[in-house]
Formats: structure tokens, C-alpha cells, sequence
């Protein structure tokens, strides 16, 4: 990569990085193409150029949000860490329970999951879902879940909290309760500990 190829994907990163710090505090409606810029240290021209337009922005600021989750969970879940430690891990939800990023930012993003044509949602579907489903069964050769429950069970469960997620306002509901739906998942309402 020559250094005018180098030069113009840092400055696409810089976008995203300003757009995806200000959509976190602010809510990606408050913020402006121009405070973008103005973060990203960039022309508002230049983001046009780049991105074509403020919702396709908002589009790969999403999926350059999913993605650096998402490595975090894979990291995770691959991880030699034992067991319980892993699940332990998953239920502080780290980036859910940040207080520096607003929950408007997370019904930004939930809307757009409810959409049913989300990045979050193909990346689930393709990727979160399969590992999720490694990871359950690791959990059942090694007795922290319970052997007898079926995938088909498991399957339907996470599909009905998928659906429930597609709901309009449903964010405001979810957010607060995050981390206690993590674990109702993992302990049940009898609230066994791993």
C-alpha cells in the first residue's frame, strides 16, 4: 500500500473512530456530519467522499462497533480461561454497563437490530450464534449446564429474545437489566452459580 492508499484509510478510521465516540455519548441522531468532522480532524467533504452520505456512516460505524465486540467474545469464548471464569466474564457485559456510552446510543443500535436487515443481526446469525452454541455444549460435556436440555430448546429460547429485541423502545427496557438477563440464562431463575 502506497502512502497515499495508507493516508486515506487512516483518515476513513479516523471517521469512524470521532463518529463512533460522539454517536456513544450523544446518540447517533444529535450528532452532526460536522462535529464528526470537527472530531476526525477531516473536512465534512471528505466524509461525504468517503462514506457518501451520514446514514451510510452510521451503517459502518455499527457494523465497526459489532466487529470490535464481537472480536472481544471470540477472543472470549477461545480463550484457555476455565469455564465458569469465561461466563463469569460474559455477564459483566463490560461495554453494556459503561456508563461514558449513552443508552441512546444502544436504542440507536437496537432499532437498527429490529430492523431485520442489521449487520448485528447477519453477524449473529453467521458467526455469534454457531460459537454461542460451541460454547453451550462445552458447558454441557463439562456439567455447568445441565446435559439434558436440548439445542432445539436453547435455539428457541435465544430466538425468542431475538424477536422480543425487535421491538420498538425495547432498548430502555433491556439496558438497565442487561446484566440479570445474561444470567437468567446462564443460572436459571433458581439462580445456580458457576
Amino acid at each position: 500500500m502506497d502512502g497515499f492508499a495508507r493516508s486515506r484509510e487512516q483518515k476513513k478510521k479516523d471517521i469512524l473512530e470521532a463518529a463512533l465516540a460522539l454517536f456513544m455519548k450523544y446518540g447517533v441522531q444529535k450528532v452532526s456530519v460536522a462535529e464528526i468532522a470537527k472530531e476526525a480532524n477531516v473536512s465534512q467533504v471528505t466524509i461525504y467522499n468517503y462514506y457518501e452520505s451520514k446514514d451510510n456512516l452510521i451503517q459502518l460505524v455499527y457494523q465497526h462497533y459489532v466487529d470490535q465486540i464481537w472480536e472481544e467474545m471470540e477472543r472470549l469464548f477461545t480463550s484457555d480461561l476455565p469455564y465458569e471464569d469465561k461466563v463469569k466474564q460474559m455477564i459483566s457485559l463490560k461495554d453494556v454497563s459503561n456508563p461514558t456510552i449513552s443508552d441512546v446510543f444502544y436504542e440507536d443500535l437496537v432499532k437498527d437490530y429490529g430492523t431485520g436487515q442489521s449487520y448485528v443481526e447477519e453477524k449473529y446469525e453467521k458467526e455469534g450464534l454457531p460459537l454461542l452454541m460451541e460454547f453451550v455444549n462445552e458447558g454441557k460435556e463439562q456439567g455447568y449446564i445441565d446435559p439434558a436440555l436440548s439445542n432445539e430448546a436453547i435455539l428457541v429460547y435465544l430466538q425468542m429474545f431475538q424477536e422480543y429485541m425487535r421491538r420498538d423502545g425495547v432498548a430502555q427496557t433491556l439496558i438497565p437489566i442487561a446484566e440479570d438477563l445474561t444470567k437468567l440464562f446462564f443460572y436459571g431463575i433458581a439462580g445456580k452459580k458457576v
